[in-house]
């Protein structure tokens, strides 16, 4: 009697055919790729040529700006301008009147005679500004203010209230 030594590896195996070995750099999972067949250009898993890295996307196009907004740019630059010019022309030119500036009445009216600075040269300058004087005061002591800083003044004009109280001593130009 002879003995045979042992089968080796899974006796139950032994009538199955073997898988097919895929060869080294190729991929293993890719679909529809028969052993034995190098992939194709433009299938999944295969690189494409001369791009090695991923296609840089377009830059995208600048926003023009349209005519409606445009527009509505310059709409907003002129209301801004306007209520710009409109504070300035409806100040009192009082309040920047220094020792010596001539000034116009804007009004006829002797309780806001609406008093603005002019060019001396001017037809329009009817006062001279003889003293400005800080401080709050009433028609008594505004007289009395004004004859003491300005010896021949003629009209008094004080202002108070918009948070800078003063009185001016006028005389005719």
């Amino acid at each position: 009697m002879t003995t045979q030594p042992p089968p080796q590896g899974n006796p139950f195996a032994q009538n199955q055919p073997q898988a097919p070995q895929q060869p080294q750099g190729q991929n293993p999972y890719a679909q529809g790729q028969q052993p034995g067949f190098p992939q194709q250009a433009g299938q999944p898993g295969f690189p494409q040529q001369g791009a090695p890295y991923a296609p840089v996307p377009p830059q995208p196009a600048r926003r023009k700006l349209s005519f409606k907004t445009i527009k509505n740019i310059v709409i907003a630059v002129v209301v801004v301008g306007v209520a710009v010019g409109g504070y300035i022309a409806s100040r009192d030119d009082a309040d920047t009147a220094a020792v010596g500036d001539c000034m116009q009445r804007g009004s006829t009216s002797d309780t806001d005679p609406d008093l603005e600075v002019v060019d001396c040269g001017d037809a329009k300058a009817k006062y001279v500004v003889l003293a400005k004087i800080e401080g709050s005061f009433s028609a008594l002591t505004a007289e009395s203010k004004c004859s003491e800083a300005a010896k021949d003044f003629q009209y008094s004009y004080t202002e108070s209230g918009s948070g800078s109280d003063f009185l001016l001593c006028l005389k005719d130009k």
